[in-house]
């Protein structure tokens, strides 16, 4: 991070990124700053445009799996999931119930992967590198565990149009309850050390703050907007997949700090914990998918799921093709970006990239 004097106005105007520490992936901020204080800031997107949506047009139905799947990394399985239900929904799809569960137990395990790694590099960004590879190490363990259920670390190919690609038997379900069973005693006690620890609470506690009217003004989703006392779980509140028979804490917060946000998303680890727990325990024995590529007739549906960063949104059009006519995505952290502005405006520059962070942001996703 640099900065140079703009004589044309009193203060100064700090750069940060396109590439910088606290960045995953690359965003162009431009802070203007008096003293210590940031007064505004200027976000420029496009270094990681990639025209995906116009690329599905050029790709059949079962083509545009693998595609939405590349979006991004940290929720990659939330995007095909999405198309998925859009797709069965315009062909009158029934989901069978073993995939209904199976895909629950696959979202959720995505959001323990996902949630870990920011609270992780919050820890890295406040200075506590120690609690850093302590749950990055855990992290590890969730990303073997989805190596041995899937094939795969990341991208993990578990949808099929009208079902899942994988089945859980016995020794898998197995291997799955013996892996939560020691990863989760080790994230309450690490829960516990961040929600005592006085170092993490100077930097994090009061620092970013989004109000509850603020959150509603800038339609923010996800952690953020819960962190903020917003309810707008779409596992609540528009149930899908198995979630109507599964039992869900919902947690809000009041603060809308970056503490706060953290506290949520730590919060959802250990309940992403609990719903696979229940999915497994009641796995129904039906099939897995339809055994065959359905056609797809013309029509247009909007599908909705809870991503890690909150709410995912897909609306797809056909015209009785084998590709789409027009599929658009709505992805969490595209409302979440223009909030910044009100989370920084006032904030230390010390603490620029510790809001940042705290959004979760996901730049691919945004960008396409």
């Amino acid at each position: 991070m640099s900065a140079h004097h703009d004589t044309s106005k009193s203060g100064f105007e700090v750069p940060i990124g396109p590439l910088h520490v606290a960045l995953e992936e690359p965003m162009y901020f431009k802070l203007d700053v008096e003293g210590d204080t940031i007064r505004d800031i200027d976000i420029v997107a496009g270094h990681l445009h990639r025209g995906i949506e116009q690329i599905a047009t050029n790709r059949n139905f079962f083509q545009c799996m693998v595609l939405t799947e590349r979006l991004c990394s940290l929720c990659s399985n939330s995007h095909p999931s999405t198309y998925c239900m859009a797709l069965e929904d315009i062909a009158g799809i029934t989901l069978p119930p073993r995939a209904a569960y199976i895909r629950v137990v696959t979202e959720e395990i995505k959001r323990i992967a996902s949630n870990l790694i920011n609270v992780g590099l919050l820890a890295h960004l406040v200075g506590f590198d120690t609690l850093f590879m302590q749950l990055m190490e855990i992290r590890e363990t969730v990303q073997d565990l989805k190596e041995v259920l899937y094939g795969n670390r990341m991208n993990l190919g578990a949808n099929v149009v009208g079902g899942v690609r994988v089945d859980f038997d016995a020794e898998k379900i197995a291997f799955l309850r013996r892996r939560l069973d020691e990863v989760e005693p080790k994230l309450r006690t690490i829960f516990k050390f961040l929600q005592q620890d006085p170092s993490i609470a100077r930097r994090t506690r009061g620092v970013g703050v989004l109000t509850h009217e603020a959150a509603v003004a800038h339609a923010v989703v996800g952690p953020m907007a819960r962190a903020s006392g917003v309810q707008n779980d779409v596992r609540v509140t528009a149930p899908y997949f198995a979630f109507p028979e599964l039992e869900l804490q919902s947690h809000l917060g009041t603060d809308g700090d970056v503490y706060t946000r953290a506290s949520i998303r730590f919060n959802e680890v250990l309940t992403a914990i609990d719903l696979i727990r229940q999915c497994v325990a009641k796995l129904p024995d039906t099939p897995l998918s339809l055994g065959y590529m359905p056609t797809i007739p013309a029509g247009e549906a909007v599908a909705r799921t809870e991503a890690p960063r909150g709410e995912l949104l897909y609306y797809l059009r056909t015209d009785g093709s084998d590709k789409p006519e027009r599929l658009k995505w709505r992805v969490p952290s595209y409302p979440n970006w223009e909030a910044l502005r009100v989370m920084l405006r006032g904030s230390n520059i010390a603490d620029a990239a510790i809001v940042i962070c705290s959004i979760d942001p996901c730049i691919a996703c945004t960008e396409r």
